[in-house]
């Protein structure tokens, strides 16, 4: 089955050090979601947090990105958790271009390419950077379920049951009083604080752009913005691997 859709996602594998010898340590990172995730270059922030914080391993990563998608892209059991939660599924779905789960199965694949180079993962990292197309769409109901259900499944079928995860909780873009942005924004730190594998990011100091003297909170982050959003992805995972608690404020 081919992978394409009239947004193309980015799908990208990608060694951090093709070079090292396979006996080292191996740390796996899977970097998936919309577009901030879609727009955070690797090279600026993970790569170089990565070598300064596993110095004698090898780090390795695949990212599966694309703008504006919701998470029932990424959920096939997206539509009866939704019912669940009152949603008109099929409203929901009459403007999708493609019914299917469209970037999920990528995931697997390209991990099991990855396999191939490093079969016994010291650790693997699961990075989502997600959500805001589902509070935009006021789905915050279904939104915590799904996640839950998205991490569940990966952990299944890619035989990593302690398989980490960092959430990236969606930045302060609107404000406490949009409810179903709130929702999703606490979701996400309620799912990563209840799993003894998990963290979460805050991404409300990343998305600060200035324009004519004046300060917003943008929907997008500045390119220093991504830069961190890397570097503390790959913090939070330190600290999981170590079997360390990670830092409760988001900002390691």
């Amino acid at each position: 089955m081919k992978y394409f859709s009239f947004l193309l996602p980015v799908l990208m594998f990608a060694p951090l050090y093709a070079k090292a010898p396979l006996e080292k340590p191996t740390h796996l990172f899977i970097l998936s979601g919309q577009s901030n995730m879609a727009g955070m270059d690797p090279k600026s922030g993970l790569e170089p947090e990565g070598a300064l914080l596993f110095p004698n391993a090898n780090v390795a990563y695949i990212k599966v990105a694309a703008g504006g998608q919701p998470i029932r892209y990424w959920v096939a059991e997206w539509d009866d958790i939704a019912r669940k939660h009152g949603v008109d599924v099929e409203k929901a779905r009459a403007a999708d271009k493609s019914k299917g789960t469209l970037y999920y199965k990528p995931i697997l694949d390209q991990f099991a390419a990855l396999l191939k180079k490093y079969p016994n993962p010291s650790s693997v990292t699961f990075c989502w950077m997600q959500g805001e197309s589902d509070a935009k769409k006021n789905f915050h109901e279904p939104y915590n379920d799904s996640l839950k259900q998205l991490i569940s499944n990966l952990r299944r079928d890619l035989k990593q049951p302690e398989m980490k995860f960092v959430i990236g909780r969606i930045s302060d873009h609107k404000k406490a009083s949009d409810v179903s942005w709130e929702a999703v924004r606490q979701a996400q730190m309620n799912i990563a604080k209840g799993d003894r594998f998990g963290a979460w990011v805050d991404c409300d100091d990343l998305n600060n752009k200035e324009k004519n003297g004046v300060v917003t909170d943008d929907l997008h982050y500045t390119k220093e913005g991504y830069e961190l959003l890397g570097r503390r992805f790959v913090r939070q995972a330190k600290l999981l691997t170590e079997g360390k608690n990670p830092a409760e404020n988001g900002r390691p």
